[in-house]
Parts: structure tokens; C-alpha cells; sequence
């Protein structure tokens, strides 16, 4: 739940900020000009103001792609970003090995995350598997080598 309201919190201030940048450009230019007599909207009729639009909606989607990129990346429990990326599977040997994936861990234990690297049947969602005993369960690996 808290990673959700992480996210919903997120996307607030993103829209926030889109808000007041939007409302920074309208109030830098005005909103009709007369041509030929008649009032006509700015947007496709004034070259500064669509490129400053299209440049403001540029802006608007690289800022929604980094907050899911960004959120895609956290761990569902503690909402830190996850690390120590571990290259698994294999190119050459897909097929008998598995295929290549990306695998990240949080740093306290509390899961890691699967991101496949190839998409042959559509593209997959990451797999992320909570490890509630993680230290038990490496404590119990390292008590069986001995």
C-alpha cells in the first residue's frame, strides 16, 4: 500500500509542476491575436509559442516516463531504490541456459526484482519476489556448508 502511495504522491508533484510551468508559459503570452479582423488562438498561428508548447510537451512526457521509470526501480516494501545489478541467463544460449535478464536486490533484504532483457512473446512484466527471512534463509544456506 505504501509503495501505491508512494507512487500516487509522485505523480501529485509531477503534475504540479506541470501546472505551474503551464501556467508560467499562458502568462508570458498573450491568448488571442487578431488576424485579419478576426481573434485566432496562438497555437499554430504564432511560431514561438508552438515551439515553447511543443517543447512544454516534450518536458511533460519525459517527466511522466522518469516518475514510472523511477518507480519501477523502488522496493515494494522500504521504497529505496533497488541495487547491485546481476546479469543472469545468456544471449548465445537462450534457449538452453534462460534467457537474459536483469536482476536487482534491495540493499535490507526485503526482495529482488526480474527484469527480462528480451521480449520474444511480447513484452513481460518484472517479476518481484519478497524475501520476508532473507537473513534466515542466507544464515540456514551457510549453516548447510558446514
Amino acid at each position: 500500500m505504501k509503495y501505491w502511495a508512494y507512487f500516487v504522491a509522485k505523480l501529485m508533484a509531477a503534475g504540479l509542476l506541470i501546472f505551474v510551468v503551464q501556467s508560467a508559459i499562458r502568462w508570458s503570452f498573450p491568448q488571442r491575436i487578431t488576424i485579419f479582423h478576426t481573434q485566432q488562438r496562438l497555437f499554430a498561428h504564432d511560431l514561438s509559442y508552438t515551439m515553447v508548447m511543443m517543447l512544454f510537451f516534450l518536458f511533460c512526457s519525459g517527466l511522466m516516463y522518469a516518475v514510472i521509470w523511477d518507480q519501477r526501480y523502488r522496493c515494494r516494501t522500504c521504497l529505496r531504490r533497488l541495487r547491485m545489478p546481476l546479469a543472469t541467463g545468456s544471449w548465445p544460449n537462450m534457449f538452453l541456459i534462460g534467457q537474459p535478464r536483469m536482476e536487482y536486490i534491495c540493499i535490507y533484504g526485503h526482495g529482488t526484482l526480474k527484469v527480462p532483457e528480451v521480449d520474444l512473446t511480447g513484452s513481460k512484466s518484472p517479476n518481484w519476489e519478497s524475501h520476508d527471512e532473507i537473513w534466515a534463509e542466507l544464515e540456514s544456506l551457510e549453516a548447510g556448508r558446514k
